[in-house]
Parts: structure tokens; C-alpha cells; sequence
């Protein structure tokens, strides 16, 4: 917001300078996208270190959260996500019969969603600041 505004005396200079905003406005962008993601996975992984979530036993589960940022034409996306196969019965919980014949009613543990309620205004707020950096 300190930043002095510039007059343009040719098309051309206005083009070069919008072309530079637009290169700042990338890599600033990719930035606060990638630290939107390390936080969320921080976020779940601290909510999925005991009760109201669930309990840490060998701590794999908590490890198995990850995140991956790639360019998807003109804006970053941030994905996050387990490889685990018990993810969402611990996030949703389960009651029925699993695939072995089991019978469970196991009630759900969330920490995904709590996660990304907690993260949400923070990534508005380093998205907000990528913008008025590169503008």
C-alpha cells in the first residue's frame, strides 16, 4: 500500500510494467500457496494427534498427510491430502460391515475439516498480501 503510483507516458511502458506485475503476481502467488499448504497439513496433523481427534498410536497416520502445489494454467493449486486407507473412516467415522466381513460402529474423529476452518482466513490473508506485494 506504500508503494507511489506510476504514470505511463506510452502503451508500451504500461505493457512492460503490467508484464513485471504479472511475473511478481506468479511466483508471489506460488508462494503463498505453498506456505497455504504446509500449514493446513501442520493444522490436520496437530487435530489428528489425539482427542477430539484421533488417538496417535504408531504415528504413521499423522505422517501420511501431505501436500502438492503445481501450476494449473494461470493460478497454483494446492492439494492435500493422506495416503492412508483409514482417512475418512477417522475423519466420518464407520458403522457397518467393512469388506473382510467386520462389524463396526466407530464414530467419526474430525480433523480435516476443523483443520481447514482454522486455515481458511489465513490463506485469504497471505493470498491478500501476494497481491498487494506484487501490485
Amino acid at each position: 500500500m506504500g508503494k507511489k503510483a506510476a504514470s505511463f507516458n506510452h502503451p508500451a511502458a504500461l505493457a512492460a510494467a503490467l508484464d513485471r506485475g504479472g511475473l511478481v503476481l506468479r511466483s508471489e502467488s506460488e508462494t503463498a500457496m505453498r506456505v497455504s499448504a504446509a500449514l493446513l497439513v501442520a493444522q490436520i496433523r496437530q487435530r489428528a494427534s489425539g482427542r477430539p481427534g484421533p488417538r496417535v498410536i504408531t504415528g504413521r497416520y499423522r505422517a501420511s498427510w501431505q501436500s502438492e502445489v503445481h501450476a494449473a494454467g494461470p493460478v497454483f493449486v494446492a492439494q492435500v491430502g493422506s495416503t492412508a486407507p483409514q482417512a475418512r473412516r477417522l475423519e466420518y467415522g464407520f458403522v457397518g460391515t467393512d469388506s473382510l466381513g467386520r462389524r463396526y460402529s466407530q464414530p467419526p474423529f474430525p480433523h480435516v475439516g476443523p483443520a481447514m476452518q482454522q486455515a481458511g482466513p489465513v490463506v485469504t490473508r497471505l493470498l491478500g498480501a501476494a497481491v498487494e506485494r506484487a501490485l
